[in-house]
């Protein structure tokens, strides 16, 4: 996920211009990006992980307000976009998780982001408010995560597009998404 090419912003006219990539190829081999290696990271690492990343989103977000306002470009979100952004994939993986854990084989409900981005004004949100709901958000999907065991982390799920995980390709799919976004506003590969 670059930041020119995931979520890349809006066009002049306030529009988002929608990221139609399909982002499962990061459990194949390491983001070139942010040097992550999702299809490598254990099981047993994932709950510390998110854990890990929120507070890098806690550093982020205590900067000054309007500096995270700002777009580098305005095609690019701002920092403040994207950690709303993290904030509501953190909710969305703990939904889905929990029907993978829950249901046999699940269907996911689709999920627009560009539409939320949007809908949700990210850059309008107060930073401190969007810190603690971001730090909230992980420590549950976290704790979900950390609840796993057994023949759990088998049990599949599939989005509307075809992609299907089981609970521990989802996990690691998941942990991709905000540890690269971390990157792209602070430029630090793990």
């Amino acid at each position: 996920m670059t930041t020119s090419d995931h979520l890349s912003g809006t066009t002049g006219d306030d529009a988002i211009v929608p990221d139609t990539k399909d982002w499962t190829w990061v459990l194949e081999r390491p983001c070139a990006d942010c040097g992550l290696d999702a299809g490598a990271v254990g099981r047993e690492d994932v709950a510390g992980t998110i854990r890990a990343n929120a507070t890098g989103w806690a550093g982020v977000l205590a900067g000054d307000p309007e500096a995270l306002r700002r777009r580098p470009r305005p095609e690019i979100w701002s920092d403040l976009e994207y950690a709303c952004h993290v904030r509501d994939v953190l909710r969305l993986f703990h939904v889905r998780l929990n029907l993978m854990l829950d249901e046999d084989d699940p269907l996911f409900p689709n999920w627009d982001q560009d539409a939320t981005a949007v809908a949700e004004r990210y850059g309008e949100q107060e930073p401190a408010v969007v810190a603690g709901e971001l730090a909230r958000a992980a420590e549950v999907l976290a704790a979900g995560f950390a609840g796993v065991s057994g023949v759990q982390w088998a049990r599949t799920g599939s989005r509307s597009d075809g992609a299907r995980f089981t609970v521990e390709s989802f996990a690691q799919y998941l942990v991709h998404d905000p540890v690269h976004h971390l990157y792209d506003v602070t430029g630090e590969r793990v």
